[in-house]
C-alpha cells in the first residue's frame, strides 16, 4: 500500500475554529508529482441510536444553517478536547433528549468525508433509556426530540427529512437488529 501513499511537503493553517480548522497542504504524489490538498480537521464526534422499551428510536429535529432546512437526526455531537467518546455519547444523549441509559454499547465508527476531511464519528447503541426531564441543550440550539417507529424513519428518508449518512446508517442497524 506505499505505493498508494501521498508525503506531505508543506502545511498551512488556514482557519482555527470553534467547530473545525482548515488546512492547506502541499504533497508529493506517489509518481513524484505535486499537487495541493484542503484538509478540514475535526475533533471528532458521537451518535448515539436510542431505543424505547417499544422499539422507537430516539431522534431530533433541527434546522441546519449549512443544508438551509429541517432535519431529522439521531442525537450526536462534538467531541470535547480529550473527553472520551462514551462520556460524550451519554453526554449528548441527556443534553439533546432528557434521557440517560443504564448501558451504552459501541456499534461502529466511520469517516464521515474522507475527501477532505478526518472527522470519525463514533455510533453507540442503547435499549435501557431512562428519562431524566428536559433536554439541557446549548445556548444557540434549538431541537425537537422525537420516537419515531421504523416505518416513520422510512418515510422519513424518503422525504429527505432524514438525510445525513449517521441516521441513514442507524435506520440501516436498527432493520438489521429488528428485522431478522
Amino acid at each position: 500500500m506505499d505505493h498508494l501513499i501521498e508525503k506531505t511537503i508543506n502545511t498551512r493553517d488556514i482557519y482555527k475554529g470553534k467547530i473545525i480548522d482548515l488546512q492547506i497542504e502541499d504533497v508529493l504524489l506517489p509518481d513524484g508529482g505535486k499537487s495541493t490538498r484542503e484538509i478540514v480537521r475535526h475533533p471528532g464526534a458521537v451518535a448515539v441510536i436510542a431505543v424505547t422499551e417499544d422499539k422507537k428510536a430516539l431522534m431530533v429535529r433541527q434546522y441546519r444553517k449549512a443544508l438551509g432546512k429541517v432535519i431529522t437526526e439521531i442525537p450526536a455531537g462534538k467531541l470535547e478536547k480529550g473527553e472520551d467518546p462514551l462520556e460524550s455519547a451519554k453526554r449528548e444523549l441527556l443534553e439533546e433528549t432528557g434521557y440517560t441509559c443504564r448501558e451504552m454499547k459501541k456499534i461502529a465508527s466511520f469517516y464521515t468525508s474522507p475527501g477532505f476531511a478526518d472527522e470519525i464519528i463514533t455510533v453507540y447503541f442503547t435499549d435501557s433509556l431512562i428519562y431524566k426531564g428536559e433536554q439541557n441543550t446549548d445556548e444557540d440550539e434549538f431541537i425537537d426530540v422525537l420516537e419515531l417507529t421504523a416505518a416513520e424513519i422510512s418515510e422519513l428518508i424518503e422525504k429527505e427529512e432524514i438525510h445525513d449518512a449517521k441516521t441513514m446508517y442507524a435506520a440501516m442497524y436498527l432493520q438489521m437488529k429488528y428485522d431478522r
